[in-house]
C-alpha cells in the first residue's frame, strides 16, 4: 500500500491529537496522595482526587451504635499508635449506620497523621499498585470501600483478598481497610453450595464453594454487625433529626413538633419504606417539615 502526502498528513495529525489527549490526561493525573487532604478518591485511570468537602459526621450524632463505635474507635487508636490493628468489615442491614461510623472516625481522627482514601470496586483489580504507592508515604491511611459485594462470576475480589492476607507482598503498616457491606460474606450464597459438604471422621467439612466465599470475609480481623433499629431506637433518631433542623428554624419547627403527632407519622413513613433505619428517619424529617412549613 502506497501512502501519498495526504495520508501522511492525516497520520501525523492523528498522532498529534493522541499526544494532546494523553498530555491532558496526565495533567489531571495525580500519582501520589495529597499529604494535606483529609479525604481523597483513587482510581487507577485517574489517580488521586482530593475530596474538598467530605461528608463528615460528629460522633455525637451516632445513636444506638455505641458498641460498634467503641470497637472501631479502639482499633483506630491502636493503628495510629503504631500497634497491631485489624482490617474492619462493617456488615448488616441497609441504612443502619455502617458508612456513618466510618465518616465519624474520619471526623474525629483525620488530620496530619491520618487520611482516608475512598476506593470503589473498579479500582480493586489494581489494588496492589495503590498499596505500593501508599506504603512509601509517611502518613497513615484508611482505605474506605463502601457497599462492598461481589457477584458469583466476579473475580475482582481476589485482589482485595490477596491484600488482606495471602500475597507475597507484605501489607504496609500504614494502611488499613475499612469496608461496609450488606452481606456478611461479601459473595452471594446459594443452597447449591451446601450440597458439596461432607462428613469426615464425624466432623462436617464445608464444600469448596463455601470455603471460597467465606475466605474473603475471614481476612477482616474485626467484624461489626449492624442490625435494624427497633421502634424506640428509630423514634430516638427521628427526634434527634428534628432537633438538628430545629436549630436552623427554631420557632417554626418547635411549633410543628408540639402540635402534631410526629411519632405516629414517623412510624407510618417507616412502614411505607419497609425499613426503620437512620436514613429513613432523616428522609421522614425532611418530608415532614416540607409538608408542615406552609410559608414555603
Amino acid at each position: 500500500m502506497r501512502f501519498n502526502h495526504s495520508n501522511k498528513s492525516s497520520i501525523a495529525g492523528l498522532i498529534e491529537l493522541l499526544s494532546q489527549v494523553e498530555s491532558k490526561r496526565k495533567q489531571g493525573f495525580r500519582e501520589k496522595p495529597d499529604a494535606r487532604a483529609l479525604a481523597q478518591r483513587w482510581h487507577p485511570e485517574t489517580g488521586f482526587k482530593v475530596i474538598h468537602h467530605p461528608a463528615l459526621i460528629p460522633v455525637e450524632e451516632l445513636l444506638h451504635r455505641e458498641k460498634q463505635l467503641e470497637q472501631i474507635e479502639r482499633n483506630t487508636r491502636l493503628f495510629l499508635s503504631g500497634r497491631p490493628a485489624n482490617h474492619v468489615l462493617l456488615w448488616g442491614a441497609r441504612g443502619t449506620g455502617k458508612s456513618s461510623i466510618i465518616r465519624a472516625i474520619l471526623t474525629r481522627h483525620g488530620g496530619k497523621e491520618l487520611g482516608m482514601i475512598e476506593l470503589d470496586r473498579g479500582g480493586l483489580a489494581a489494588l496492589g499498585d495503590l498499596i505500593q504507592i501508599l506504603g512509601d508515604q509517611d502518613r497513615k491511611y484508611i482505605l474506605f470501600i463502601d457497599d462492598l459485594s461481589f457477584e458469583a462470576n466476579d473475580a475482582s475480589y481476589k485482589g482485595l483478598k490477596a491484600l488482606l492476607d495471602g500475597s507475597l507482598m507484605a501489607p504496609p503498616d500504614n494502611v488499613l481497610v475499612y469496608a461496609s457491606s450488606n452481606r456478611r460474606h461479601l459473595l452471594p450464597e446459594s443452597m447449591q453450595d451446601n450440597l458439596t459438604a461432607q462428613v469426615v471422621e464425624g466432623e462436617l467439612h464445608e464444600g469448596d464453594a463455601i470455603d471460597e466465599k467465606v475466605s474473603l470475609s475471614e481476612r477482616f480481623g474485626l467484624w461489626l454487625a449492624f442490625h435494624p433499629f427497633n421502634q424506640d431506637q428509630y423514634l430516638d433518631i427521628v427526634r434527634a433529626q428534628i432537633e438538628t433542623f430545629e436549630a436552623a428554624t427554631p420557632e417554626q419547627t418547635r411549633e410543628i413538633r408540639d402540635e402534631t403527632n410526629w411519632q405516629k407519622e414517623a412510624l407510618m413513613f417507616a412502614r411505607l419504606r419497609g425499613s426503620r433505619s437512620g436514613r429513613v428517619a432523616q428522609q421522614f424529617v425532611r418530608y415532614w417539615l416540607a409538608e408542615k412549613l406552609t410559608d414555603i
